[in-house]
């Protein structure tokens, strides 16, 4: 493990020095759900892309487990990957997707605190430390390399923790999204409405939701919603290519998880055929909060032209993000499935409006019933054999 961090440690990812420029072209960009067009709008693209957190490896953090590695570098590229989908989720969830980031410019309190959650401390809810405990009840020895369905579960499982953000984690199994499953977990019933008999009916809609035609009315539980995907046996399918593209169009997108094997990278938009992704092989070092509990945030975000690829070039395995902060929002996203994903012939996945019989019953997660804090909670390996979960199929090739 030595030889392999050191190799890595001093890896420099220099965007500059093997990335053509952009093309000068009429065709459109798009970046997580919004379009650019890049003839006239570079610098309003490359804006939006670097307002992005960026999570890279790092070096000089304290151990994992007490004894562990102080570095993810060479192993942590997908769970950095996955730190990224997730924190944009909650930049769209507590700032939304319009907000922009500046160099040395003050940024709201909420964004200080989105980003707290990410250091590579123990007592931070996603940080390094944290999903590579988490997914050792995958399955994953700390220092293993992980694929994006894992990452996925251990997300899920996180943030049941994680009472700020308040999201509600789907992971699809079997490539198929269950919209009954969905509302189950995320309609979550006003502090008033204590009472069986105050329950809502499950035919009560968004629109219902909108107009205020019941007191009772379910709040909405912010969804962050993955969709693990196998789009060919070793290499993408050429059928899939058109509806992959698709979901960075929705307004819903959180981009893609995949890459190559054992090289992970975050997929945010794209153009022509070509993917445009963060590339989290960059070694940094660690880097905490100050005595004031601000974070020096210039490391957190990418300044230079991100990497593309060729879409025929990503490995089959990847795993889709959305996020739906409401009810109106999912309602949407299932509309753009229908009308852009379920007519081809050759789907990427399903989206059904009942649970299958086949299945065993849907029971949202809920957090464990434990005395301690999330991070002691995982620090026990015996309480983590307790936390399993169905492994639906696991990613890129080791």
């Amino acid at each position: 493990m030595e030889s392999v961090l050191s190799k890595y440690e001093n890896q420099i990812t220099i965007f500059t020095e093997y990335l053509e420029e952009y093309p000068n072209t009429d065709e459109l960009v798009w970046i997580l759900g919004k379009q650019h067009l890049l003839k006239t709008e570079k610098s309003k693209l490359l804006s939006d892309i670097s307002a992005r957190l960026w999570f890279t490896y790092r070096r000089k953090f304290s151990p994992i487990g007490g004894t562990g590695p102080s570095s993810d570098a060479g192993w942590g590229c997908m769970l950095r990957c996955g730190q990224m989908m997730l924190a944009q989720a909650l930049i769209c969830r507590h700032l939304g997707r319009d907000w922009s980031w500046e160099k040395q410019k003050e940024q709201p309190k909420e964004y200080q605190r989105i980003l707290q959650c990410f250091l590579d401390r123990k007592d931070c809810c996603y940080s390094i430390h944290q999903m590579a405990q988490m997914g050792v009840g995958e399955g994953k020895s700390i220092g293993e390399w992980f694929g994006p369905n894992t990452v996925a579960q251990v997300l899920k499982k996180l943030a049941l923790f994680d009472e700020w953000n308040s999201l509600a984690v789907y992971v699809s199994m079997d490539n198929t999204v269950v919209i009954e499953d969905i509302k189950k977990m995320c309609r979550v019933l006003p502090l008033s409405a204590d009472t069986p008999g105050d329950r809502p009916p499950d035919s009560l809609t968004a629109s219902n939701q909108s107009k205020g035609t019941s007191a009772y009315c379910p709040a909405w539980k912010p969804l962050l919603l993955i969709v693990p995907l196998r789009l060919g046996i070793n290499q993408i399918n050429p059928v899939y290519v058109d509806a992959f593209k698709e979901c960075f169009k929705m307004p819903q997108s959180l981009g893609a998880l995949g890459g190559k094997p054992n090289n992970a990278y975050y997929f945010i938009g794209f153009l022509g055929d070509e993917l445009i992704f963060l590339d989290p092989h960059t070694t940094q070092t660690f880097v905490d909060a100050e005595e004031n509990g601000t974070v020096n945030d210039q490391t957190f975000h990418c300044l230079q032209s991100p990497q593309r690829m060729n879409i025929l070039n990503l490995d089959p395995s990847v795993a889709l993000g959305f996020f739906c902060k409401e009810e109106k929002d999912f309602d949407n996203w299932c509309s753009l499935v229908q009308k852009e994903i379920l007519k081809e012939n050759l789907r990427m996945f399903e989206l059904v409006q009942k649970h299958p019989s086949h299945w065993p019953p849907f029971i949202p997660p809920a957090k464990p019933e434990v005395t301690t804090t999330g991070a002691e909670f995982i620090d026990s390996n015996e309480q983590l054999e307790e936390l399993d979960l169905e492994e639906d199929f696991e990613i890129l090739s080791v």
